[in-house]
């Protein structure tokens, strides 16, 4: 097997586990060693068992840490756009689709919700406004 990553990174919540590939032993067997966990929320690297990173370990789960954070940065203005397509999807069905059961299912927590986003977006806005 040729033209692997040397590092393979499962996610998981709040980081991965990184594995070492190693395709280039006797058996010709594509072998995963557990070398670490990491979390990208507080950047620690933690060494599986015994084992001691070296300086390409490091370097690269490093490099994977910062890639990570930015595509989860990406996703949550991503997450956010669509939010507001959603906003705006349900004034459409409420205004022309929704039955009244259907609104009256819905109409208090959407409420609340627009009221709290409301809030902090005025606040922040505000903050923003002042600070300049």
């Amino acid at each position: 097997m040729t033209g692997l990553p040397p590092y393979y990174f499962r996610v998981k919540d709040n980081g991965a586990l990184v594995f070492r590939v190693d395709s280039e032993n006797r058996q010709r067997r594509l072998e995963l060693d557990h070398i670490a966990t990491v979390n990208v929320n507080n950047g620690s690297v933690k060494p599986q068992g015994d084992t001691v990173l070296s300086a390409e370990d490091e370097a690269a789960i490093s490099d994977w840490m910062t890639a990570r954070r930015a595509e989860l940065d990406a996703r949550i203005v991503d997450d956010i756009q669509r939010a507001v397509d959603h906003l705006n999807l349900t004034a459409h069905w409420a205004q022309s689709q929704a039955s009244e059961a259907e609104l009256e299912a819905v109409t208090d927590r959407l409420l609340l919700a627009m009221h709290d986003l409301r809030t902090v977006l005025v606040r922040k806005r505000a903050d923003r406004v002042l600070r300049d």
